[in-house]
């Protein structure tokens, strides 16, 4: 039991599946505290709800002024390329998923899940950006300053500053002036 519990705390994640460290999240001031232990960088005002779910939070960082609502997903890498960072002042709706690495499917004579992994690349969410309820943010891609993410895209190409996009794939929707 005790080995247990030091695993749930040492584990580079956070989520309903880690049990101890997901309790904490229920309180702010705890929540708070584990945050600026478990995350690269975790900002001033900023707010890791229940429910979410941050793997390896030790290549995360979270700017100021952020609140990770439910449901939403940070899958980092434990390659040093593979980092999330989210500046100060993005605005966040619920289940947003954030992924830093792809399967290979280039070969046809072995299953998919056996292919590995691409390297994975930094994503990064620029200041001010907003990012609408269950987005799809997927590796390399860099959302511009005060871009806004329709809810529901999936974005697989950077987002230049001050730039409404959504769908699936997502598409440049207006600019911003």
């Amino acid at each position: 039991m005790l080995q247990r519990l030091k695993w749930y705390w040492q584990c580079d994640r956070l989520g309903p599946d880690i049990f101890l460290t997901h309790f904490l999240l229920f309180s702010r001031r705890l929540g708070r505290w584990l945050c600026e232990r478990k995350f690269k960088s975790f900002g001033e005002n900023s707010e890791f709800r229940p429910y979410a779910y941050a793997i390896f939070p030790s290549r995360i960082s979270i700017g100021s002024n952020i609140v990770v609502r439910p449901g939403t997903m940070l899958f980092a890498d434990e390659d040093p390329a593979g980092t999330i960072v989210l500046e100060d002042d993005v605005i966040m709706g619920s289940g947003i998923h954030f992924y830093v690495n792809n399967h290979k499917f280039d070969r046809t004579d072995i299953p998919i899940q056996y292919q590995g992994y691409h390297p994975p690349k930094e994503l990064r969410v620029k200041k001010g950006a907003w990012i609408g309820a269950n987005a799809i943010i997927l590796s390399g891609v860099t959302i511009g300053e005060n871009a806004v993410v329709s809810a529901g895209a999936i974005v697989t190409k950077d987002v230049a500053p001050y730039t409404v996009v959504g769908g699936n794939p997502a598409r440049v929707i207006r600019k911003l002036s």
